[in-house]
């Protein structure tokens, strides 16, 4: 199975962003109500991730003014 799990993550990687946080939900809400708990903890644990990246200098933060321009003008 382990394979055969990589191959599967691989492809969903793959997928636009919408689809893979449709994916995602749809896998979440499968784990049932005991997945809650696990849930914060796995956002904590990115939030970690991310704020890692930014102190690095890996990625760099991009205002919310701007993604909120660019969200409205994809809307459009």
């Amino acid at each position: 199975m382990g394979h055969a799990l990589e191959d599967i993550e691989s492809e969903i990687l793959q997928l636009p962003e919408p689809a893979r946080a449709r994916l995602a939900k749809s896998l979440l809400l499968s784990l049932g109500e005991s997945a809650d708990s696990d849930v914060e903890e796995l956002w904590a644990e990115e939030a970690e991730v991310r704020y890692r990246e930014i102190e690095s200098g890996e990625v760099t933060p991009i205002p919310s003014d701007d993604v909120l321009r660019e969200a409205r003008s994809r809307l459009k």
